[in-house]
């Protein structure tokens, strides 16, 4: 599949994982680069669990970058959450 196709499914996933994760803080321009991010994520371990993963520009294939933006939204916030939370000396 094309670059260009995981993109765009990135940047939509990207976009829908942000609206899930009602606003996760992190600035719209780090949540469509996570959810690029998530859909190669997503792509991959679809595949490695036996799924299609992402095929194409198609349902199916937003699903799964969607679940993979998520996923890796999530863990990012979880991240950064604890470093904004940690004192500083």
């Amino acid at each position: 599949m094309s670059i260009i196709v995981w993109i765009i499914l990135g940047l939509i996933a990207g976009w829908i994982a942000s609206k899930i994760m009602h606003g996760s803080g992190s600035g719209f321009v780090v949540n469509l680069v996570l959810g690029i991010v998530g859909a190669f994520v997503g792509g991959i371990v679809f595949r490695m669990i036996g799924g299609a993963g992402v095929t194409g520009l198609n349902i199916w294939s937003i699903l799964v970058a969607v679940v993979g933006a998520v996923l890796v939204l999530w863990i990012y916030n979880a991240v950064a959450g604890r470093r904004r939370a940690a004192p500083r000396l």
